[in-house]
């Protein structure tokens, strides 16, 4: 599969300047950082949760762990992981396991660890497990604009 089809309108639209970066099939964030020589706090991971109000995506280093206890209290709300059928039906475009970390591509609400957009750079999934979409920490600070920031993960 090639990079899904919302994420690739989605930044044309955005107008935001990217590079894909090519890597062997892997399912494994750790392993990608490593075969493309990327920092792992600079790949960005993506966690579909279930709220009251529906599904939303927080975003973390691929090095963390997500704190869902913190984001519970930080939202106000019980969160849960979403299971793997929810993520397929609502990213029918994308590999399973390869969700890219742009919520308004799917027009979802989004949560972006602070620790992100204080990269120079940041990676993530292009939709497939064959590559990778680079963008300035800048670009990403634009592609997540209006989603809530803080921190709500740890390194793991």
């Amino acid at each position: 599969m090639a990079m899904a089809k919302k994420l690739r309108e989605y930044l044309r639209d955005s107008q935001v300047t990217f590079d894909l970066v090519k890597h062997p099939f892997t399912v494994s964030s750790s392993r990608i950082a490593e075969q493309t020589h990327i920092p792992g706090d600079a790949l960005a991971k993506c966690v579909l949760l279930r709220c009251s109000q529906g599904m939303m995506i927080a975003v973390i280093p691929s090095t963390h762990r997500i704190d869902l206890e913190h984001l519970d209290w930080l939202f106000d709300d019980h969160l849960e992981f979403a299971d793997e059928e929810e993520i397929t039906a609502r990213f029918e475009d994308c590999d399973p396991g390869a969700v890219p970390p742009l919520g308004g591509a799917y027009g979802m609400r989004m949560a972006v660890d602070e620790d992100l957009v204080l990269r120079r750079d940041v990676y993530f999934e292009a939709g497939d497990h064959r590559q990778l979409v680079h963008v300035s920490g800048e670009a990403f600070g634009r592609l997540t604009q209006g989603a809530f920031l803080g921190i709500f993960s740890y390194h793991a």
